[in-house]
């Protein structure tokens, strides 16, 4: 079975990439999001207890509730590495419109990070409860030796950029219908579920993350002017 769906994955995956799926944002910045209306667990308000990361940034403030239990390690190590101080004061080093930002690299270039492991890595941890819809938080892989470290990205795409074409592949490859419904509302990156680590959503400050991936950029997505993360804190929802 676990080899049947990797499969359909693939082939979904070529599938939403052909139809392009993350295009370019022609509404320069200023993008409307509705409230979606979802059982999706991402799209539910955050609960007494939840554990929140707040994002202090040079273009305003984003919070995001993150998923321990689905994505265990991912949030060790965000969390363990937020309260090191590890990425205060570090730069986006990729912004692209109708796609995503990312950051999360000490050396600002997106080519190291590290992890509360002494350095080592950890394996994706791909899950059907959570998906690439706009707003997730994720953990990068690297290219070199596939797994995870301190690099992280919020997909940024725009809500009409699931059309009808990449939500019938869905619909084909077996996908619930509550993801592709969801999809078709708030928009995402389905072409990179089950390979790529969701591990928090964004639920306040999506206006902030659509200005940074709107913001003036090189040929490589790099801003031109420095984005800077001063601090990541960790609090508890409620609280």
């Amino acid at each position: 079975m676990a080899k049947r769906s990797l499969r359909m994955v693939c082939c979904l995956a070529a599938v939403l990439a052909l139809a392009g799926c993350g295009k370019k944002s022609t509404s320069g910045g200023s993008i409307k999001r509705a409230a979606v209306k979802s059982e999706e667990v991402q799209f539910a308000s955050p609960q007494n207890g939840d554990t929140v990361a707040v994002f202090d940034t040079s273009l305003g403030e984003v919070r995001a509730v993150l998923y321990p239990q689905y994505a265990p390690m991912a949030v060790e190590n965000f969390v363990g590495l937020s309260q090191a101080g590890y990425y205060n004061e570090t730069v986006l080093f990729r912004v692209e419109p109708g796609f995503a930002v990312e950051g999360g690299d000490a050396s600002g270039e997106g080519t190291g990070g590290t992890t509360i492991w002494s350095g080592n890595g950890y394996p994706a941890e791909s899950c059907d409860a959570l998906r690439h819809y706009a707003g997730a938080l994720c953990a990068a892989q690297d290219d070199t030796t596939g797994s995870c470290y301190s690099v992280f990205y919020v997909v940024a795409a725009e809500p009409d950029s699931v059309d009808s074409s990449q939500q019938s592949a869905m619909s084909d490859a077996g996908w619930r219908s509550e993801v592709y419904d969801a999809y078709s509302q708030a928009g995402g990156l389905p072409s990179l579920d089950f390979t790529d680590t969701v591990f928090g959503q964004v639920y306040e400050g999506m206006d902030v993350i659509d200005a940074m991936a709107n913001a003036s950029a090189d040929d490589d997505h790099r801003p031109t002017e420095d984005i800077v993360i001063h601090s990541v804190s960790i609090e508890t929802y409620g609280d």
